[in-house]
């Protein structure tokens, strides 16, 4: 994006990790583009990425790209994603924004040029889980499991080398700003969102079933989920998603018929379901949490694990409630906490909460910051 202020030409170019899909992160994207329309760099881009606000013509990839069924399998290619990412040429703009949860952040610049990086996470993989991702892989022992550790140990090496070519970081929460600070040393400015919260709007006739909506991966916790309502079974749950451990979570429940699985759903359906659960439960331990956002935002309280990016968007007792430990007995308490106190919550204050985290709000404070950098790094 060009733009002028005192004979000045400012020339945007824009870094995210890959398009395979829409999720949260592709979600801040599209927002950051609205802002900064740009050549976006990505070390590969699949079918499955749609979006109607980034212009396709403008997506430039890595040779991750050519490699045979990298769209299937890319991340098994994690080993070669840090020079990828370093062959993208962006001498020809003075402005980098980057959208990073993994390596998009490393790309190359000079001293000339001001990158400021939008951080929903550093490489969870490579830090803070580890030796989840080790145990969940069955690379724990072994000699794939000794090449996989020395892979990952070279990564948390560039992955710090790499981390002073950011001149400032902006994440989606403290609780990830915390982890910023903790693996690179560095502050960053929170800006919280963006949720549709345009799209989700508010419903308060609300039915008798509870909801659970996430792609069906281990951290979600969707698991914990339904065997707590296993062991509910006078109370209701629907849950939306797919993923890997669908089968698994779903032989959880057999011949349990208060739990219905209803596999994916389009955007429709899941604003129809979120406007009228008796209550969203989230499990996961999130950086931010899109969803519960977007729950509230259709007035719908929330009963969510209370730690991660959550504990900072639901309010207790007024937007919903909180369990604080990641077992069955614990998430039971919390529901039938939830249903002592079911008619103290006001559906629209529910909603008024998630404005704070709306794409509007996103954008006018990610822009402030980006034109108040700019001005001071080049005048």
């Amino acid at each position: 994006m060009a733009r002028s202020e005192s004979h000045f030409e400012v020339k945007t170019a824009i870094v995210h990790d890959w398009l395979t899909g829409m999720r949260g992160g592709e979600r801040a994207l599209e927002a950051i583009y609205e802002l900064y329309p740009s050549p976006v760099y990505t070390l590969l881009c699949t079918k499955n990425f749609q979006s109607s606000i980034i212009d396709h013509s403008k997506i430039i990839t890595s040779s991750i790209q050519k490699l045979p069924f990298s769209g299937k399998f890319y991340q098994k290619l994690l080993s070669l994603f840090p020079r990828a990412i370093e062959e993208f040429d962006l001498s020809g703009y003075n402005v980098v924004l980057s959208s990073s949860h993994a390596v998009a952040k490393g790309v190359l610049t000079n001293s000339n040029q001001l990158h400021i990086c939008y951080m929903h996470t550093p490489m969870r993989y490579a830090w803070d889980l580890t030796f989840q991702y080790l145990r969940e892989s069955g690379y724990e022992r072994g000699l794939i499991g000794k090449i996989v550790r020395n892979i990952l140990h070279e990564i948390r090496t560039w992955d710090i080398i790499s981390a002073n070519r950011v001149d400032y970081y902006l994440t989606n929460s403290a609780y990830v700003a915390k982890r910023i600070k903790k693996i690179y040393n560095r502050e960053a400015e929170v800006i919280y969102g963006p949720a549709d919260t345009n799209y989700y709007t508010l419903f308060e006739k609300k039915g008798e079933n509870y909801l659970a909506a996430s792609q069906m991966v281990p951290y979600k916790r969707m698991d914990l989920i339904v065997k707590a309502f296993v062991r509910m079974k006078g109370r209701k749950l629907t849950v939306i998603g797919r993923g890997p451990e669908e089968k698994k979570i779903k032989n959880l429940a057999l011949k349990c018929p208060n739990i219905e699985f209803i596999g994916y759903q389009s955007p429709e359906s899941l604003k129809d379901f979120l406007q009228k659960a008796k209550a969203f439960i989230f499990a996961a331990e999130e950086d931010f949490g899109l969803m519960p956002v977007e729950a509230q935002a259709c007035g719908t309280p929330v009963i969510a694990f209370g730690r991660g990016g959550t504990s900072e968007t639901v309010i207790e007792g007024k937007t919903g409630t909180f369990f604080y430990s990641q077992d069955e007995d614990s998430l039971i308490e919390a529901v039938k906490r939830f249903e002592k106190m079911e008619k103290v919550f006001d559906y629209s204050e529910i909603r008024q909460n998630a404005l704070r985290f709306s794409k509007e709000e996103f954008q006018r404070k990610y822009s402030s910051f980006v034109e108040k950098k700019i001005k001071s790094f080049f005048r």
